[in-house]
């Protein structure tokens, strides 16, 4: 029995995406901090798609030690895709910003999704159909005004997976490693981003997808052979592309 799993489940695009799989029939290891909606979750698969197994982890990944508990927690699990989701966003100038929150966001953004992704290809690497899918965003390959640590960690995921994914094929490794850059979606992000208690979209975003619609983007990433899924922020279109990075190649590197 093979599970795909899914960090950030509790809303919005992982939310989705754990529905979407399982309609696929994928068993899923969903997780998150929110114990409630994880088992609200879980339950609302189960009335469509009894056959799935959902196992819920409870885990804050903005604590390293939880990070390593959670893939140990999941050793005795064969694993076929890993969706490192979770994370979030800050609005504000570099001067004024929280520093409390932003090493968090450090943390989730950048630390957490190193580590499991590290541990991913380090035990799975070589198997057959496996796939790792990394969430950065539309501002992983552009700047955003009052968003500059935020895009600056994305930036990271983009670079950090793209590269990952140039050395498994040089490696001829089996996993596939892919990047998924979302703009503006319907879910908790700009609430959390904001600090704010409610953030309506409709009338404050000129344009937006919905989590479901961003889930079915990801799957579009999945069944393809290409590394970057991006919505265009010119028109908000949704593009499969090959790797945006310049990457050196050995030749180059030992000139």
């Amino acid at each position: 029995m093979k599970y795909t799993v899914i960090t950030g489940a509790s809303s919005g695009i992982g939310y989705e995406t754990a529905l979407a799989f399982a309609a696929r029939g994928k068993n899923l290891v969903i997780v998150a901090r929110r114990e409630t909606e994880l088992a609200q979750l879980k339950a609302e698969i189960a009335k469509t798609q009894a056959d799935v197994d959902v196992q819920i982890k409870i885990a804050d990944l903005t604590v390293a030690e939880n990070v390593y508990g959670l893939y140990e927690d999941l050793k005795d699990l064969e694993l076929e895709t890993w969706i490192n989701n979770a994370g979030f966003g800050n609005f504000d100038t570099v001067g004024e910003q929280k520093l409390s929150k932003i090493e968090s966001m450090l943390h989730l953004n950048i630390e957490a999704l190193t580590i499991l992704s590290s541990l991913f290809v380090r035990d799975y690497a070589d198997v057959a159909g496996t796939q790792l899918i990394n969430i950065s965003s539309g501002g992983g390959y552009r700047i955003v005004p009052n968003a500059v640590t935020y895009c600056a960690t994305k930036f990271y995921v983009s670079a950090f997976t793209e590269g990952l994914s140039h050395e498994l094929k040089a490696n001829n490794a089996k996993m596939q490693a892919k990047v998924l850059a979302p703009a503006a979606t319907e879910t908790e992000f700009a609430k959390r981003a904001r600090d704010e208690e409610t953030f309506e979209y409709k009338g404050a975003v000129a344009k937006y997808h919905t989590g479901k619609e961003m889930a079915g983007f990801l799957l579009d990433l999945y069944d393809s052979e290409k590394v970057l899924g991006i919505v265009e922020t010119d028109n908000y279109t949704f593009q499969l592309k090959d790797p945006q990075f310049n990457y050196a190649t050995r030749a180059q590197t030992s000139k």
